[in-house]
């Protein structure tokens, strides 16, 4: 890596690696980036939010667990706005993205301090990245995932520390939400057929992940699993397919399930079976963690008596899911009220239930902010997709161009898959990571266009 420094006479000089002025200049670049990177926050004001932030905030705060969400995220929050502000939190999920940039394009060999800022601010103004980035949920760790576990695997050029670092934070971000695990697991599957020697260096941060949320889930728990009652997303959502109501219908009542009560009335959207108060979870005797170990046995049956159905309604799901890149599910003011004003008013200074309250999203105003880069994405995103499918093949003769490109597609594609078969389909899902298609040609243009200079 090298950068470019005036002479006194006019002319330029490569400044070595070791050089200060390089260091002080890439550091430079990563907070500039950082800055740009988040953008969305300080145009809102503060950061933004979700309902689901509430459950972040709460799980560490008291401490308490989720039922629905790894104990990960939130202690991460934590341990980072101390009660005090979650400017903190955000901060750091700009650095962290910014940081990881930089470093992937240290093992391309294309880093510059000018090519970064270029790059973070192709990012800002065409893509999704700044607005997950600026999000207090864990949806940025899904693209970081996909970043670690190329820098894992093939990360020749970075230091010892820096592929330490980046085995960390990837264990981290697959923990923090159970949808990274199928996205690991496909990178990891790619890694081994492209590089098989790395298998290992990135099937690491997995097999912690799994540990991780193994050992959380026995303290909260007593219960060693890695999700112990995830069953009830699967029955929600093959419930909706029609595959799980096919077999509920002919199973009951001989089969004796809380569910036959539901038997020809499940309702037919996910979301539904899952919060509304009156549906199926909710009614049920313990809630979701009652219904979990009968829903564990309805999604074993479906699985077995229609597998073809599953499948398909897997593949289809994740046909729709692809297609849903649109910014603006998580930036109304949808439930905040009810949920992350009480959290900012236990353990916040008011000073800070000002901020929120001031903001664009607490206002209904951030959805428009929003609105007008969505034709933009979808373009840059169409034409970032397509290049990088044929970098894929003009590159193939360059392991880590070919890496980078083929980790991006595999996490696209397995982010869709899980989300589009466990959840209801949401842009938010897949708008969190769809972005990453822009970094191979984006990488590319800016290293031939920097040579050409």
């Amino acid at each position: 890596m090298s950068v470019l420094a005036a002479e006194p006479a006019g002319g330029r000089r490569r400044v070595p690696q070791d050089h200060p002025l390089t260091g002080t200049l890439a550091v430079l670049a990563i907070l500039a980036g950082a800055v740009l990177l988040v953008w969305p926050a300080l145009a809102n004001g503060y950061p933004i939010l979700f309902s689901d932030t509430h459950a972040f905030l709460v799980q560490a705060s008291q401490p308490r667990m989720v039922w629905d969400k790894p104990w990960i995220y939130g202690p991460f929050l934590l341990a980072l706005h101390g009660r005090t502000t979650l400017w903190l939190p955000l901060a750091a999920q700009g650095l962290l993205l910014s940081h990881l940039l930089w470093l992937t394009a240290r093992a391309l060999g294309v880093a510059t301090a000018a090519r970064h800022v270029a790059l973070c601010l192709l990012l800002a103004a065409g893509s999704a990245a700044p607005w997950f980035a600026a999000l207090l949920m864990p949806d940025i760790l899904a693209p970081v995932t996909v970043l670690c576990l190329f820098l894992l695997a093939f990360g020749d050029r970075l230091r010892g520390w820096e592929r330490g670092w980046a085995g960390g934070l990837a264990a981290f971000a697959i923990a923090a939400h159970l949808s990274h695990l199928v996205i690991a697991a496909v990178c990891v599957a790619v890694v081994a057929l492209l590089r098989w020697r790395r298998v290992m260096a990135a099937a690491a941060p997995l097999l912690a992940a799994l540990a991780l949320l193994l050992l959380t889930n026995l303290v909260g728990y007593g219960r060693f699993a890695v999700s112990p009652y995830g069953a009830v997303f699967a029955l929600a959502k093959m419930a909706s397919d029609g595959t799980a109501r096919a077999v509920i219908d002919r199973a009951c009542p001989q089969a004796g399930w809380y569910m036959c009560g539901w038997a020809g009335r499940l309702p037919a959207d996910s979301d539904d079976f899952l919060w509304d108060g009156n549906g199926p979870v909710w009614s049920s005797p313990g809630g979701p963690i009652g219904l979990a170990p009968e829903a564990a046995r309805i999604v074993r049956r479906t699985v077995a008596e229609e597998p073809g159905g599953v499948a398909l309604s897997a593949l289809r799901n994740m046909r729709h899911q692809l297609a849903r890149v649109r910014l603006g599910d998580t930036l109304g003011p949808d439930w905040l009220e009810q949920s992350v004003t009480g959290s900012l008013r236990a353990y916040f200074p008011a000073a800070e239930q000002a901020r929120f309250a001031a903001s664009r999203q607490a206002h209904g105003a951030l959805a428009a902010v929003a609105a007008p880069f969505n034709a933009v994405h979808a373009a840059l995103l169409a034409l970032g997709a397509a290049m990088t499918v044929v970098m894929l093949a003009v590159r193939r003769r360059d392991p880590v161009w070919t890496g980078l490109a083929a980790l991006v597609l595999a996490g696209v594609l397995a982010n869709a898959l899980v989300t589009g078969a466990l959840s209801h389909v949401h842009d938010r899902y897949q708008a969190r990571i769809a972005w990453l298609v822009l970094l191979p040609p984006a990488f590319a243009a800016l290293s031939s266009r920097q040579r050409a200079a």
